[in-house]
């Protein structure tokens, strides 16, 4: 079973109908006995640092996500949430990638919404995904390069696109909105790491 933390956040129905749409079986919760139940745990996020901060507060989350042992995959606002600050509303996050979410400083547009490539893959949540391969992005926020980057994607800066520590593993891309290719980076969430 996956459980998809439910805190009010955006995208959550999103991501369930793309799991539906691989024949797994998920539940929305905040329920902390059932997401320890789960065989895997996905965080998605669409919307404000600090409010969805303060969500989690609500749930008594922000202690217990870090301490989770499955394999956890965060989308989006999830991704930066993990980080350890965000610049967006001033906000202290998880603290699970000691890393600091920046605002775009581009003549680009901001946010950056659309489709953008994927590069530099590491790690089994790319296994059989090509190189530059694109991926759908809808974020103002980005993270910077890490020593726990595993992807990378260019808009103006060269960034994140996702980050693993441990068993915690992010996307700032929208695997759920990226088609095929997304649809395997999740499958190989659910099978290969």
């Amino acid at each position: 079973m996956v459980a998809i933390i439910d805190y009010g956040a955006g995208n959550i129905s999103s991501v369930k109908y793309a799991l539906d749409r691989l024949g797994v079986e998920a539940v929305l919760t905040h329920d902390k006995e059932v997401i320890l139940q789960a065989d895997k745990v996905i965080f998605p996020g669409v919307g404000e640092a600090a409010s969805a901060m303060k969500q989690l507060e609500k749930y008594d989350l922000v202690d217990f996500i870090p301490q989770l042992k499955q394999d956890f995959l965060g989308i989006c606002l999830g991704m930066q949430l993990m980080c350890a600050y965000s610049e967006e509303g001033d906000t202290t996050g998880l603290g699970i990638f000691p890393v600091h979410v920046k605002r775009f400083q581009t003549d680009l547009k901001v946010p950056q919404i659309g489709w953008n490539t994927i590069e530099n893959l590491q790690t089994g949540l790319f296994k059989d995904v090509p190189e530059k391969s694109y991926a759908y992005f809808v974020h103002s926020y980005y993270v910077p390069i890490n020593p726990f980057s595993i992807a990378e994607t260019s808009y103006d800066v060269v960034f994140s696109s996702a980050i693993r520590k441990e068993n915690f593993y992010a996307t700032q891309f929208h695997p759920e909105k990226s088609g095929d290719i997304g649809e395997r980076i999740l499958e190989n969430f659910l099978r290969n790491v």
